[in-house]
């Protein structure tokens, strides 16, 4: 067995003064690179460089593997000049087989001319017949192997020269980035989509559960009052369980608003003064946004239970305020972030004023608060507008700190 990753001065300078390998190689080079900062199907760029490497290696067929979801095995995905019947045997190897398994035991490419021991492993008699040597180059990123190039060299096929060795070794520290950014990007998703799932189920938790149990109490006091020949509490059970309908209606509603319109990617400011600027149209009121933090540091998940807590006050407002102005003010303290809004319409608890709705907004906006480690309050005179003031410490809290 040869270690393929070092320099080599055998046939490297008839073949490298041409000049032959140099301008692939660069290309190739840029476009990994290029690939890099790019969301590119990595499968798809995997095979697309094996053309690239069969060519410069001069092998006479080739394969690309990746590490398996369980991290004990190599799944075929691209190949060239090779059989049906070979791709469906090979499709998955164990991790430890042969030269490949020495590759990703060394972490550096590796080449045999044991083909005895590929045939044995395979039961395929292309080892030793058409492909006298073997060569294996790891895919890896800090120190991890992520996937495998496997070249096959038929007899007729040169020497691999010096600066193709050493190539072989950029892409595999290339492309074994490529493939981890792949994960990790994979790996955010999921994150994200959990942390979606659990936050609509927060929101169904504090604001149509509650609602149903609420219903579901009153219920069963209107069945008793209906039992009994109650007429006055009968009358008032159903009024409620008609208000707590109502309620639940506009809360989903409102759940659906909020998830169809998602926070900017741009970040919580950007965000916010939208959030606004749809404000402004619905209302036709004159709107502020006032932002004195320096260099807001948040969390993603901090700036999405901000964005929903003022995306429920300003809702409110747009339903019940009739206010004119509109004022949204973000501030810092040495450990703590304030954010208020501020208007100068009638006031929440104006006379005709108790839409459930408000209360259950108020609910959410508390809900959420806590979850930031903070606390929401709200001060309102009738006539004189209302303020609603949102307080959270500027370090997240701890997992489970809240609970």
């Amino acid at each position: 067995m040869q270690d393929i990753s070092g320099p080599s001065a055998e046939h490297s300078e008839s073949v490298t003064g041409q000049g032959l390998y140099k301008l692939p190689a660069l290309r190739v080079l840029s476009e990994i690179t290029t690939s890099l900062s790019t969301n590119v199907d990595i499968e798809r760029l995997l095979e697309r460089f094996l053309s690239t490497m069969v060519r410069l290696a001069g092998a006479g067929a080739g394969a690309v593997r990746v590490l398996t979801a369980d991290g004990t095995g190599l799944r075929l995905i691209g190949s060239i000049g090779l059989r049906e019947d070979m791709l469906e045997r090979e499709s998955v190897v164990p991790l430890g087989c042969g030269v490949c398994g020495q590759a990703v035991h060394d972490s550096a490419a590796r080449s045999t001319e044991a083909m005895h021991i590929c045939k044995n492993n395979s039961g395929l008699a292309f080892f030793g017949d058409r492909c006298v040597s073997f060569v294996a180059v790891p895919l890896r990123h800090k120190g991890h192997v992520l996937g495998i190039y496997n070249l096959f060299m038929f007899a007729d096929a040169p020497p691999i020269p010096e600066d193709v060795r050493l190539l072989f070794s950029s892409i595999s520290e290339h492309l074994g980035m490529a493939l981890e950014n792949v994960r990790l990007t994979q790996e955010n998703m999921r994150i994200s989509l959990m942390n979606e799932r659990q936050m609509l189920s927060n929101e169904i938790h504090d604001s149509l559960a509650q609602t149903l149990a609420y219903m579901n109490i009153r219920l069963e006091m209107l069945k008793e009052a209906v039992n009994t020949g109650d007429k006055p509490f009968t009358e008032k059970y159903l009024g409620d369980m008609e208000d707590a309908l109502e309620s639940a209606y506009s809360g989903l509603r409102e759940l659906l608003t909020q998830f169809r319109h998602s926070m900017d990617p741009r970040g919580l400011v950007p965000a916010l003064r939208d959030l606004l600027t749809a404000t402004r149209k619905k209302t036709g009121a004159t709107v502020a946004l006032t932002n004195h933090t320096q260099g807001l540091n948040l969390t993603p998940d901090q700036e999405v239970q901000v964005f929903h807590i003022v995306q429920e006050a300003l809702a409110n407002i747009c339903k019940h305020s009739r206010a004119c102005n509109i004022h949204l003010n973000f501030e810092q303290t040495s450990d703590a972030y304030r954010l208020t809004i501020t208007d100068d319409g009638i006031g929440l608890y104006a006379v005709g004023n108790s839409d459930p709705d408000v209360h259950f907004g108020i609910s959410i906006m508390q809900g959420r608060a806590k979850q930031l480690g903070g606390s929401v309050e709200i001060s309102s005179q009738m006539d004189k507008g209302t303020q609603v003031t949102l307080t959270f410490p500027s370090r997240p809290p701890c997992k489970g700190e809240n609970a």
